[in-house]
């Protein structure tokens, strides 16, 4: 059985107004009580593949002490590694940030694997699947490289940073930025399975073509002299490239059906935990349609959120459609309607905060209101 190691990429080509200027999209909390990245290496993890390189471009603080040892994923010193890589120099143009230029500034790490596959993922697309299955898929097909996608029926809406597949019998004939001119598409996930010596080769091609270049530019370049297999995709896809589709990504999750599509009892999602309380409903309380995660003290009225660990919400308060962050607290009488606050933050006056569901709008770190 073919065995490999796994790379989850740092998305820098993705950029998330407002929750990205604090940490990376990995970083990002989710569903109240994961982070972005927690999906990837869970991927990994319960497919049996358990050597991980992690790519960290920017404010990698938070990120890192999440990830930590990798001992809450299952993964420990004795089966196998989680290796945090940084960028070796500071770039002055965020342009030379590609996920090319930190795999080849970090080759030594890559090349002493010794495993002859890599399955590479990125970091801020949430979804699951059985990498191993990928991997074995790969091998016996004879591809050069096998790409997951999913097939939407909304890309005129969303998806605009991500990438498109043309596929003609199961194989990779095109690949092209997503220009919302069509509804219906094959969205790439950036998840790849290749040889790792053809990975090497394909990076220092890349980096000779153009220092713009990411790993999807290099195989689109590539794609005529090499057999790139399409595998799709189906269940749960969220793709986190904005502050709308984080939004709409936890608000989809909503619905137990979806969320029991993406967390499931054989395939558990693992992530850091701490020992706090559970949430405390007052009499006073009203909660529907929301996920809430412990620690919190609920008086006031929830509607169709999210809520994460530690938030406070006094009574005569209302949010709804809200993504509210840990350790938020949310004052009498404050009314908030679909919007996205960040940790720590203090709305304690009697604030009427709203936007539309098309638009949401976002609450600053630690910010007071």
């Amino acid at each position: 059985m073919a065995k490999a190691f796994g790379i989850i990429t740092s998305s820098v080509e993705h950029k998330v107004e407002g929750l990205q200027d604090y940490r990376p999209i990995g970083g990002f909390s989710f569903l109240g009580r994961y982070r972005v990245i927690d999906f990837p290496i869970s991927n990994f993890s319960n497919s049996g593949i358990i050597n991980l390189q992690v790519y960290i471009s920017n404010k990698p603080r938070s990120l890192a002490a999440h990830i930590g040892t990798g001992r809450h994923y299952n993964i420990n010193s004795k089966r196998g590694s989680i290796q945090l890589l940084f960028p070796t120099e500071e770039k002055l143009n965020p342009i030379y940030n590609t996920n090319i230029q930190a795999i080849w500034e970090n080759m030594e790490n890559v090349s002493r694997m010794p495993q002859e596959y890599v399955v590479i993922a990125p970091s801020c697309m949430v979804f699951k699947q059985d990498f191993d299955e990928f991997l074995q898929g790969h091998v016996a097909s004879g591809a050069d490289i096998s790409v997951l996608y999913h097939k939407v029926h909304h890309a005129k809406s969303g998806y605009n940073t991500c990438h498109t597949l043309s596929i003609v019998d199961g194989m990779v004939e095109g690949i092209s930025l997503n220009l919302g001119d069509e509804d219906e598409r094959n969205i790439s996930m950036e998840t790849y399975v290749v040889k790792k010596d053809l990975l090497v080769k394909l990076v220092n091609e890349a980096r000779e073509i153009s220092s713009m270049y990411n790993l999807v530019d290099i195989f689109r370049a590539k794609s005529s002299e090499l057999k790139v297999r399409a595998v799709e995709h189906t269940g749960f896809f969220a793709p986190i490239t904005s502050l709308k589709s984080f939004y709409d990504a936890n608000m989809e999750l909503l619905d137990p059906a979806k969320a029991g599509d993406l967390v499931t009892p054989d395939w558990p999602i693992y992530t850091k935990t701490n020992d706090s309380c559970p949430t405390q409903f007052y009499d006073e309380a009203e909660i529907k349609n929301a996920l809430v995660a412990n620690g919190c003290e609920i008086h006031g009225t929830v509607l169709d959120s999210v809520i994460g660990r530690g938030v406070e919400i006094a009574e005569g308060a209302v949010v709804k459609g809200c993504y509210v962050s840990a350790y938020t607290k949310i004052g009498p009488n404050v009314k908030l309607e679909n919007q996205v606050v960040d940790k720590y933050a203090e709305i304690t006056h009697e604030n009427v905060i709203t936007a539309s569901k098309d638009c949401p709008g976002y609450i600053k770190y630690r910010d007071k209101l």
